[in-house]
């Protein structure tokens, strides 16, 4: 057997480098009045408490109706959290990996999402949920009915008979192998051959619909590197630019050496924003995995940054999915105690350093939340009062920064100078073919107070820089290689080079 080539696999879809991502929990983000539900159904009032955890009911069609405000918001990529057919409103307990939950709108409104996202040069992405399943998924069922005479049984890890599928007795538990040891969740034997080739062609089947690609859910307790080296292998024969993005919030160079997943959800990118853009409010009481939370000075924001991007191959670190929270989170807001100017700072270092930024839906208009369930609150359609309107529009320019700067997307990254409250780094484009600036200055300072810093500048620097964030027209000369910037307290600066 040929041995597997890491190097042939190595790149990630290109169009990673200039996606802005947007994350949608589809029951609590926009319902449709052109939605036909089944009569007799009976779904919360839109806007319910959270914690209630019953189905809101926001579906495709309503993400389809919404496309208008995303692309206002300057998001050109959308991850969404599992649609397929599930008896929960997050839909991580999957029984039928081939039909999109007729709650959501059924496969019809995933093809209408995905022909309509195309067509507006959007990308989608869904969740793939392949480590468990959910007690009503059919080969389960089948072992329920049927006992040891199905020939399913091996699909999963059977202990005894007979099943206790809804036995929440310590003293008498389920009787099978689970997720976080869930009774809902029996986990898949994917040793299994019949197994791999049912979850492998879920992948293919849906890429082959259509989508951009996965979001993989707890990939790593499936571990079996042959495995996902085999998904990777068909999603990309499928589709070479779909992107396969795995949770992993641990270091991941494992699964990023170019031959399984091209990237993860970068949550060693997300603490340290935090840590530093939140210092003096954060809520040092949330406990959450991996998320050490610590007030961070420049330097030590430095430090992480740099151990991050030295985890992997730089092509790596274009594709990183660089999040602030997520639905597995409390949310940015609330972590750090809900100081708006630290989500601004941090939405900001989002936008200008190396990864691709994914807005967790409504944190743009300032909602804020505890972990789950709280951070999965309805979006607030129809109360444009609970709105901040200028975060909005701080987002707003901020993917329009993006966008309008090459360097901000496929720049190299060169950290300049990390002291006190200010840290400042350089975007560096050396591509012709580009007529927007291919050099930025990015600053960002942290501090109440105004920041004098007299920036050493690389050899092959520009003469002068001109003002694009905020906007002005301020034009900054260089002095013996050195750029004299005074920044305003809790405030990013970016210059570009005339």
């Amino acid at each position: 057997m040929m041995p597997y080539s890491h190097v042939q696999q190595l790149q990630s879809p290109d169009w990673i480098k200039d996606a802005v991502f947007y994350q949608i929990f589809p029951d609590r983000f926009a319902r449709s009045p052109r939605m036909h539900h089944t009569r007799g159904i009976r779904l919360k009032p839109w806007g319910s408490p959270p914690e209630e955890q019953g189905f809101q009911g926001g579906d495709l069609h309503g993400i389809v109706d919404k496309l208008d405000y995303l692309q206002f918001l300057g998001v050109n990529a959308l991850y969404l959290n599992p649609i397929f057919s599930s008896a929960s409103n997050h839909r991580y307990h999957t029984y039928d990996y081939y039909q999109v939950d007729p709650l959501l709108g059924g496969n019809d409104a995933l093809r209408e999402l995905l022909d309509a996202a195309h067509k507006n040069e959007m990308r989608v992405i869904l969740d793939g949920v392949f480590n468990h399943a959910s007690r009503g998924f059919w080969p389960f069922h089948h072992i329920l009915e049927n006992g040891k005479s199905s020939p399913y049984m091996d699909w999963f890890f059977i202990k005894d008979w007979p099943l206790r599928p809804y036995n929440h007795d310590n003293d008498n538990p389920h009787n099978y192998e689970s997720w976080w040891n869930l009774p809902a969740l029996p986990k898949f034997n994917t040793d299994n051959p019949g197994v791999r080739d049912y979850l492998l062609g879920v992948a293919r089947h849906w890429v082959e619909f259509g989508i951009d690609g996965w979001r993989l859910d707890v990939p790593g307790e499936i571990d079996d590197d042959i495995f996902w080296r085999d998904f990777r292998l068909t999603v990309k024969n499928a589709n070479p630019d779909a992107y396969i993005v795995g949770e992993i919030w641990t270091p991941a160079q494992r699964w990023l050496q170019g031959d399984q997943f091209d990237a993860v959800m970068n949550y060693q990118f997300a603490v340290p924003v935090l840590n530093f853009c939140g210092a003096d409010t954060l809520r040092l009481d949330y406990f959450k995995n991996e998320y050490d939370l610590a007030s961070f000075d420049a330097v030590q924001f430095d430090e992480a940054i740099n151990r991050m991007y030295a985890l992997y191959d730089w092509d790596i670190n274009y594709a990183q999915l660089n999040l602030l929270d997520s639905h597995d989170t409390a949310r940015a807001l609330w972590i750090m105690g809900e100081d708006r100017s630290a989500l601004r700072l941090a939405a900001f270092l989002q936008m200008t350093m190396l990864g691709a930024p994914c807005i967790y839906y409504g944190d743009e208009i300032g909602l804020s939340a505890a972990d789950d369930p709280y951070c999965r609150g309805a979006f607030p359609w129809y109360d444009e009062g609970a709105w901040d309107n200028g975060l909005l529009t701080h987002y707003r320019q901020l993917t329009a920064l993006r966008h309008g700067f090459p360097a901000l997307r496929r720049g190299d990254f060169q950290p300049l100078y990390a002291q006190g409250k200010v840290y400042a780094f350089r975007r560096l484009l050396d591509a012709p073919e580009y007529s927007a600036p291919y050099e930025a200055l990015v600053f960002v300072n942290t501090g109440k107070t105004s920041a004098f810093i007299n920036l050493p500048l690389p050899a092959d620097s520009a003469a002068a820089y001109i003002q694009v964030w905020p906007d002005a027209e301020t034009t900054y000369t260089t002095q013996n290689q050195y750029l004299p910037v005074t920044l305003p307290p809790r405030a990013g600066l970016v210059l570009a080079n005339v």
